[in-house]
């Protein structure tokens, strides 16, 4: 077994809990630190040789251990797999039981013991990103354990996101269980339908995280005129229609989601004159808005990810700022904008202090009444704040 000896007061994170060891804490670097021994399950000691932990070795990543335990009683072994799996999938199980959901996440990575591996279900599809060395290694056993776990015949891979490339490891998807079948796929949500692209669309597909929160557009957008950016295929578009909007116009720059919004709309039996669907791109098209002053009830804003690490943040606030900044002037009085951030690397505090500075920038007076997050599928340990990434602000002017 090899052995990952760290350097004197490193250890305190893994005592704290923390999943993630980066390079910079590893005392001194030997062949173990080669690529051959990707994956493998290491011991982690701390500058005298005491256990700390059990974890995945990294050796092309800054994050050069993934944590699998911290019980050196515990046997890295097909068994410790399952009953990981098993405690994730059981405890959606228990959270999601409305029959009006069908696609979920089933496994979060690092919150639920599992670093570098996304699950998420779709209706009796489930598709999977392996996304660290760690579960890499374990690939085909975690695959015949989630089939064997859910019941479900057909998984799918998409583990094609750069994270992969900084781990030193080739993009990769396809079919891992059961034969190929038609795609788009449709799912069901609270009461909606969505058609899906497993096979190229954006993170699984779908964005599931966001489940809650076309809830609650539902709820708050009865009358109201809103503009919807970065729509996408339409989710809170739809959402806020089935809610009685007024009207939405939905911008977003790719024709192909929008196509897929427009077969969104078809299938809630929603009518296309509802939304004025702009395939453009959104700070453009909010700029000339402002010059035609044109105004909105509600203003969304769901952004790609601008900062991914914490190294990021101050060049990604600039755009953040920018964004909100623009969609202020786009309100009516007593309007709402809702806001968020899927970057890790800006904190919930930072994120608010942007918006705060883009209403000061804006002239207008502001005030939060929700704050919005993912749902419970997308749990976050308490000791990795980093997996805290999706935040976002009900903010009424």
């Amino acid at each position: 077994m090899n052995e990952i000896r760290l350097k004197a007061g490193r250890e305190k994170a893994v005592l704290r809990g923390h999943p993630w060891i980066f390079s910079g804490s590893v005392a001194g670097a030997t062949d173990r630190d080669e690529g051959e021994f990707a994956g493998h399950t290491v011991k982690v000691v701390d500058p005298v040789g005491n256990f700390l932990a059990w974890g995945a070795l990294s050796p092309s990543s800054k994050i050069r251990v993934r944590l699998w335990s911290r019980n050196e009683e515990d046997d890295i072994d097909p068994e410790f797999f399952h009953t990981r799996l098993k405690k994730a999938i059981n405890h959606r199980n228990l959270t999601i039981q409305d029959k009006e959901v069908d696609a979920y996440r089933l496994v979060h990575g690092e919150s639920d013991g599992l670093p570098g591996l996304i699950v998420d279900k779709y209706g009796e599809i489930l598709v999977v990103q392996f996304l660290a060395c760690g579960v890499e290694h374990w690939r085909d056993l975690l695959v015949d354990q989630l089939g064997e776990i859910t019941g479900c015949g057909h998984i799918y891979e998409r583990s094609d996101t750069d994270t992969r490339r900084l781990e030193g490891l080739p993009p990769r998807k396809g079919w891992l269980m059961g034969g190929e079948i038609v795609t788009p796929i449709k799912i069901k949500e609270n009461g909606l339908l969505y058609w899906v692209d497993i096979l190229g669309g954006q993170k699984t597909g779908f964005y599931l995280d966001q489940r809650e929160n076309r809830s609650k557009i539902r709820e708050i957008a009865r009358g109201k005129s809103i503009l919807d950016c970065f729509a996408y295929t339409g989710s809170f578009t739809i959402s806020a229609l089935a809610g009685g909007a007024k009207g939405v116009t939905a911008i977003d720059s790719s024709g192909e989601a929008i196509r897929m919004g427009r077969e969104n709309l078809a299938v809630n039996h929603i009518t296309e004159a509802s939304v004025d669907w702009i395939e453009a791109n959104v700070f453009e098209q909010l700029r000339k808005f402002r010059d035609l002053n044109r105004m909105f009830d509600m203003v969304i804003l769901d952004p790609p990810k601008f900062a991914p690490t914490a190294s990021h943040a101050q060049r990604a606030a600039r755009g953040y700022k920018d964004i909100n900044l623009l969609a202020l002037k786009l309100l009516n009085p007593d309007g709402l904008l809702v806001t968020f951030s899927c970057s890790g690397g800006v904190s919930e505090d930072l994120f608010q202090k942007i918006i705060a500075g883009a209403a000061l920038d804006a002239e207008v007076q502001a005030k939060i009444i929700n704050r919005l997050g993912p749902g419970v599928d997308h749990p976050v340990a308490l000791n990795f704040p980093e997996g805290s990434y999706l935040k976002g602000l009900i903010v009424q002017v």
